[in-house]
């Protein structure tokens, strides 16, 4: 074999070998941001439910007799929320959020007067569509944590992301409370 094509094989074996680790440098990177935008998605809509939190208080207090503490719970959660950082923190404070809220409404049905009122109404329809969207994007941010975790972990980017530190993603998961079911209550 001459030396020319000896050259040339080994040109073009280290410029497939170049080629596959940016296939794979790219990859890991779409997928990083898509699990990133994802959840920034479902972040726009807990800040835009956080934000509908002051009017459901104030239209609730409107109401005397109403219960204070179920109230300044709901109001210290959202404090927390809109201070955190983090994801996880973001998360555990949504699904704290989550529960407050559904007592705020469970207690309300002892308030004719509340129940009947249109502004509160109004503000429940409000956050039963972020509820509806925020679940929607629960999992389509599942969707690109799985596929994230699938990528990090196929042959060969396997190896490129061990060497730039990829860890697996958690999923959102529902919590127990979540998952129950009382049945319909009249």
């Amino acid at each position: 074999m001459s030396p020319l094509i000896a050259i040339i094989i080994v040109v073009l074996v280290i410029a497939g070998i170049i080629s596959v680790i940016v296939s794979a440098y790219n990859k890991l990177v779409m997928l990083r941001f898509n699990v990133d935008k994802s959840f920034a998605n479902i972040d726009v809509l807990l800040k835009q439910r956080a934000d509908e939190i002051p009017n459901l208080i104030k239209v609730v207090k409107e109401y005397q007799g109403y219960e204070a503490g179920t109230l300044e719970k709901l109001t210290e959660i959202r404090t927390r929320f809109l201070n955190a950082t983090s994801t996880n923190e973001k998360v555990e404070l949504s699904n704290q959020m989550d529960k407050a809220m559904k007592s705020v409404f469970a207690v309300s049905e002892s308030y004719p007067n509340l129940q009947a009122a249109q502004s509160f109404t109004e503000l429940q329809t409000r956050v039963s569509g972020l509820e509806n969207a925020i679940a929607d994007r629960r999992e389509f941010f599942n969707e690109s944590v799985n596929m994230y975790n699938i990528g990090i972990t196929e042959f060969p980017t396997v190896i490129l992301s061990k060497m730039l530190g990829y860890k697996e993603k958690t999923l959102l998961q529902i919590s127990e409370q979540e998952k129950e079911y009382h049945g319909v209550q009249f």
